[in-house]
């Protein structure tokens, strides 16, 4: 691994969000304006992952812009199979997701934890799975957490108080 690699994943480790943006297009990621990006694995063809305007790209999210082809390499000498990432503007990635070659994801759509995405997602939806299915549309999803809101102070300490309250109750 080249010095430049290493001080890469350093970036996207480590690095403030304008940090981690301008390495990120720097490696050829196509990414909007807006967004949080909280992984660093964007595989071996980065240029082929687009996303969109206000996304948000949770931990340990994972690119792969590459098809499995080594069980047949000894077949072929140069058998490649490769596909571009397309996340849409205003999407939610949950924390370690594989996102898998040639899938698009809608619009306005939510992805939950540790899904696997193998095809397409359309707009406006939860998706979640190995691998992900819709699971309710995001008017749903919004309704349902509308329902379970628990109004907590911005600062940390009084936020505490107030979730061990309302979970522990008098115990805490």
């Amino acid at each position: 691994m080249g010095i430049l690699r290493i001080w890469e994943k350093l970036v996207l480790r480590y690095g403030s969000q304008p940090m981690i943006h301008r390495t990120l297009r720097r490696m050829g990621v196509r990414l909007g304006e807006g967004c949080r990006i909280y992984t660093q694995h964007f595989g071996s063809e980065p240029w082929l992952v687009r996303i969109g305007n206000r996304v948000c790209i949770s931990n340990d999210v994972t690119f792969v812009t590459h098809n499995l082809t080594w069980p047949v390499q000894e077949k072929h000498d140069s058998l490649t199979s490769f596909a571009p990432i397309i996340i849409k503007d205003n999407c939610q990635i949950g924390v370690n997701v594989t996102l898998l070659p040639g899938i698009t994801i809608g619009t306005g759509s939510a992805i939950g934890a540790g899904s696997v995405v193998a095809s397409d997602i359309p707009a406006g939806v939860v998706a979640a799975g190995n691998p992900a299915r819709v699971l309710c549309s995001m008017d749903e999803y919004e309704e349902k957490l509308k329902a379970s809101h628990i109004a907590i102070p911005l600062d940390r300490r009084e936020a505490r108080k107030v979730l061990e309250k309302h979970f522990w109750g008098d115990e805490a």
